[in-house]
């Protein structure tokens, strides 16, 4: 195997497939990265058994890439190849695979050799119906998963919850998580409808190492779901992720249908008074703070023996309902008014001690944040 390449391109495609390698795995070849040259493209191959990537760079003017000898070879590990390749001193990188595995790297006057495996070793990647495809819009794909991803668990001790539920009913894309503590809801219209409902469960990790995958000038990408994996074919790149198994829990059931007390405000400017009121809560014993709606007002409160105590009035465009004293997490509030960026927004309450939802101010439940108080002593 030889061939030569735009420093840049290589750059930029190691980067993402890198984003599969764990530097803990206990596979000691899934620490590397898999090269193929082959006639007329480089395949490059990044996994943690969780995730794989598998990025291609073809040969045209801007790749500057020259196939010499084809062949393979897992270059390990792939931080080292990545940390070389950085520092190289020309735009043009020359990668060639001696005698046994040794793989050499050069550049101008620099010169490297570092070992690898042979490439037949490295585990096969999932074998994906190709007929099987459901085309998603790429930047509103990736808004869905910023705006779900934020509620999944982090604990392992409810495996499933670790990831996001998605759902697809004819042209219908459903994406939801949750950790107990809140949930996160999103729903899309797909241009196409299609006559297999699915239902399917990614983890939460998969998805953010996704979402820095998609760039923005991707348009669309394909989704492609079997029992077991999904695959997000993108243009020069497949990103494969495991499920998880299992049955998620009904979340429809946890969202209010009714509601004692609204407010429709900026979500900006209410995030902007929860994170000014967390720089005392996060001091203080208990990270929890407290909205307080009476009399035409709407405020956030709290009081931290030994620390100090925040006190601001919240503007608003309208309030209706019963008075209501509800304490909360304050880091779930502004990751939820974050999701839905500088809008005016709709928050419903029906009793200090139960669920609150934050919605579209028109009353679209396409998209739905929801919180559970927190109990605090009287």
């Amino acid at each position: 195997m030889k061939f030569s390449i735009n420093r840049s391109k290589f750059i930029e495609q190691l980067n993402n497939v890198q984003l599969a390698i764990s530097s803990r795995s206990t596979i000691p070849i899934l620490s590397g990265i898999k090269l193929v040259a082959q006639n007329n493209q480089l395949i490059l191959t990044g996994s943690d058994a969780d995730i794989s990537v598998e990025a291609s760079i073809e040969v045209n003017e801007e790749s500057q890439l020259e196939i010499e000898k084809t062949g393979s070879i897992v270059v390990m590990p792939a931080r080292m190849l990545m940390d070389i390749v950085k520092k190289l001193p020309d735009e043009k990188v020359i990668i060639e695979l001696k005698e046994s595995t040794q793989v050499s790297i050069d550049s101008k006057t620099s010169s490297f050799v570092i070992n690898g495996i042979e490439a037949d070793q490295y585990p096969h990647l999932p074998e994906i119906d190709a007929n099987k495809k459901i085309e998603l819009p790429a930047q509103l794909f990736k808004q869905v998963v910023r705006q779900t991803v934020i509620a999944v668990s982090k604990h392992e001790s409810r495996p499933i919850l670790t990831g996001v539920e998605f759902s697809i009913e004819t042209n219908k894309l459903t994406a939801v998580a949750t950790d107990s503590h809140r949930l996160s809801k999103r729903t899309i219209t797909l241009e196409e409808s299609y006559p297999n409902s699915l239902d399917f469960v990614i983890p939460g990790k998969s998805l953010t190492e996704l979402n820095r995958i998609i760039s923005d000038d991707i348009e669309t990408l394909d989704l492609y779901v079997t029992d077991s994996q999904v695959l997000f074919a993108l243009p020069q790149i497949n990103f494969y992720s495991r499920l998880l198994e299992g049955n998620y829990p009904n979340t429809d059931q946890l969202i209010p249908s009714e509601s004692n007390t609204k407010v429709i405000l900026n979500a900006d400017l209410f995030e902007a008074a929860v994170d000014r009121a967390s720089l005392l809560s996060h001091a203080g014993k208990n990270n929890v703070i407290k909205l307080i709606i009476a009399n035409d007002q709407m405020e956030v409160f709290g009081d931290y023996p030994g620390v100090g105590q925040i006190e601001e009035d919240i503007p608003f465009k309208s309030i209706e309902g019963d008075v209501i004293e509800i304490s909360f997490n304050p880091d779930y509030m502004k990751q939820a008014l974050n999701a839905f960026g500088p809008v005016e927004v709709g928050i419903e309450l029906v009793g200090a001690l139960r669920p609150f939802i934050i919605k579209p101010s028109d009353g679209s439940l396409d998209f739905v944040q929801l919180i559970t108080p927190i109990r605090t002593p009287e």
